[in-house]
């Protein structure tokens, strides 16, 4: 039997519908921490989360099982969902359609964490 042993790191970026700025301030922290809620229910390791008004970033470590769009249309799925369960007054929020992938090297990890924590700045 042969083991296998893959490192996958994304650089996802998702942007509001219309780049409305939904993602007040306010619940931008329970947002970000619901994404990786979610992708932790789906064997993906969130590193960084966040963001701002109108868009989202999330740093993951993925298996090798499941595709990249697979992990996007989990998380924004997902997000979405709650969101709308979460924040009636946000009953127009969407995600906006397609995404931004990059891979990223385990060298740049704390370079791309630092990008994402100083989204809001």
């Amino acid at each position: 039997m042969t083991n296998n042993y893959t490192a996958l790191y994304y650089h996802l970026v998702f942007s509001t519908k219309g780049r409305i700025a939904y993602l007040s301030p306010q619940i931008e922290h329970r947002v970000w921490s619901y994404v990786g809620g979610v992708a932790k229910t789906h064997g993906v390791s969130p590193l960084q989360i966040g963001g701002c008004y109108d868009h989202i970033h999330a740093l993951v470590s993925a298996p090798a099982t499941l595709s990249l769009s697979q992990i996007v249309q989990r998380l924004k799925g997902e997000s979405s969902k709650w969101i709308h369960e979460t924040f009636p007054e946000l009953h127009e929020f969407a995600w906006q359609q397609g995404y931004g992938a990059f891979t990223v090297s385990k060298s740049l990890l704390p370079a791309v964490t630092q990008y994402i924590l100083e989204q809001r700045l």
